[in-house]
């Protein structure tokens, strides 16, 4: 194109991306199709090298950015490549991340309104005898838990806003808060209807996603050790 050759390799890894699919699974169609597109992708290239759109530099800094993402990623596959995740490795990385889990899970009812008065008063009609499931059906703002009388159904804490999962902690099995707790989704009444233990999830069902962690590990000391050895001047 204009001089320029766009090579088997490059369009190989635009169908990739593309197509989720290696050259060799499209069809001609595709092919076709895919090949035009980067054509046309490439015209829009060399014009913005023509009239200084590549020069400017906002659009360096973006290329640059690209850049420096392509080289970690391919840095990060060169260098795990032969240095897969052992058994050992894994499940010490498990019993790390068990060890980080909440002990415990909880079930609550919750009421939530848009002002503290209106949970206020739920709470006083609550403090006489009211029923919290026809209270929640008749008031409550929240769509999920509305219609199934405020239920929660079971979660951990760090699954809840800071403030609700602070409240749910505080409360024993059967306890409303004496007063409403306030969160970026509006006024809530809440009660605990109980507490069970947490069980981890099995070590196979995991097992992917503690490898990923493993690698992260490893690349991730094997750039501290880079730099290390760099010489880096900060500047404010």
């Amino acid at each position: 194109m204009n001089g320029k050759t766009i090579s088997s390799n490059t369009f190989s890894q635009y169908v990739k991306g593309a197509a989720s699919k290696p050259p060799e699974e499209i069809t001609p169609e595709q092919r076709t199709q895919l090949l035009d597109n980067l054509v046309r992708a490439e015209v829009v290239a060399q014009e913005a090298e023509r009239d200084g759109t590549a020069a400017k530099d906002e659009t360096r800094a973006l290329l640059d950015m690209a850049r420096l993402q392509i080289l970690q990623r391919a840095m990060a596959e060169q260098y795990l490549k032969d240095r897969p995740a052992s058994d050992q490795e894994l499940r010490a990385e498990y019993d790390l991340r068990i060890g980080q889990l909440p002990k415990l899970r909880y079930r609550a009812s919750h009421i939530l309104v848009g002002t503290e008065d209106a949970a206020k008063q739920l709470i006083e009609q609550l403090n006489k005898g009211a029923s919290f499931a026809q209270l929640a059906r008749a008031n409550s703002t929240d769509p999920g838990s509305k219609d199934k009388g405020g239920d929660l159904d079971w979660f951990t804490p760090e699954s809840m806003t800071s403030p609700f999962a602070e409240a749910v902690q505080k409360l024993k099995k059967g306890e409303t808060t004496a007063a409403p707790v306030k969160t970026e989704f509006g006024w809530h009444v809440i009660r605990l209807v109980g507490t069970a233990d947490n069980p981890p999830p099995p070590f196979e069902s995991v097992k992917d996603r503690l490898g990923q962690m493993v690698q992260e590990k490893k690349f991730s000391a094997y750039v501290d050790t880079l730099l290390a050895k760099a010489k880096v001047a900060k500047t404010p």
